[in-house]
């Protein structure tokens, strides 16, 4: 097995079409044919099948495949981590929930990395996707939260997906409102006096339970509650309709605005801010510089 099969095959399975690939990569198809072959061989499995319109990876393919991005992903990183990448177009992913210090670790590392090209992603997205995200290669790093509530489900899954969680803050619950929200005034918030208000939160598509909600308050019957995929319109909503969501806290007046504050609320639960990572992998000076960034902007020594 080389390093250069682990390429072929991603590339294949990107094109789903053998010639196509092999116009992509530069070699002739019955070269590339008998490469894929040789590492289906010495894998012992089959990656791919035929289908009218080229080839589809079967299921042992599709973990070949994952594991291919894998061993691709780190021979990236070594040779960026020993020299021999410095003329390599800079290139960092993340996944994470919708934490305005997630954004502003992220501003940090593409200012300190900016070049004439670059290829940086962040995605902020649903908690079941930031764990595959993670799992599939497609990012470096995520950010999520643990609970009480969470806990034993999500860590299942990190663990089924062979990754860890790293912890990096705790947080007690604070709502997030409007400045001239009724409930503004006050330091601390009962859980009673939001009831009267709508309950915003981000929907989580087809897992979504409590267990991926990104807000505490998801483990309880709120009586009027609207769910949105995107910051822009949570936001809006919170200071149009007098609305609340349920958050660590910590706030950015350069993204979340002036006219959005923060209040302590009331609960008997901590919230668990870290990072999933894939185990016993080097990260990229990028993934470093990101996690460096965000215990800047979490106080964190």
């Amino acid at each position: 097995m080389t390093l250069q099969q682990l390429n072929y095959l991603k590339v294949t399975a990107e094109c789903g079409n053998i010639t196509q690939a092999a116009e992509k990569l530069f070699i002739s198809q019955p070269s590339l044919s008998a490469a894929l072959h040789n590492l289906e061989k010495e894998m012992g499995v089959t990656a791919f099948v035929r289908s009218k319109k080229g080839v589809v990876l079967t299921r042992d393919g599709e973990e070949l495949l994952s594991y291919a991005g894998m061993l691709l992903e780190q021979a990236d990183i070594m040779k960026e981590h020993f020299g021999a990448g410095k003329e390599r177009t800079p290139k960092f992913s993340v996944s994470c929930q919708h934490y305005s210090f997630a954004v502003n670790a992220f501003v940090d590392v593409v200012e300190k990395y900016d070049a004439d090209q670059y290829n940086f992603i962040l995605r902020e997205t649903q908690t079941g996707e930031i764990i595959d995200d993670v799992a599939n290669g497609k990012s470096e790093l995520g950010v999520i939260y643990l609970s009480q509530h969470n806990e034993e489900v999500l860590t299942k899954m990190i663990r089924k997906n062979n990754l860890l969680f790293e912890e990096l803050f705790t947080a007690d619950p604070h709502v997030f409102i409007s400045i001239d929200h009724p409930l503004a005034e006050k330091k601390k918030i009962q859980l009673e006096d939001l009831k009267p208000y709508p309950y915003l939160t981000y929907e989580q598509g087809e897992r979504n339970s409590f267990y991926y909600a990104e807000e505490f308050l998801s483990v309880l019957d709120m009586p009027k509650n609207i769910q949105v995929r995107d910051r822009a319109t949570l936001f809006n909503l919170l200071v149009g309709l007098n609305g609340f969501t349920v958050c660590s806290g910590v706030i950015s007046r350069e993204l979340n605005g002036s006219e959005i504050t923060a209040r302590e609320l009331e609960m008997d639960c901590q919230m668990h801010i870290g990072l999933v990572k894939k185990k016993n992998v080097l990260l990229s000076r990028y993934a470093d510089t990101y996690i460096e960034a965000l215990k800047k902007y979490l106080s964190i020594e």
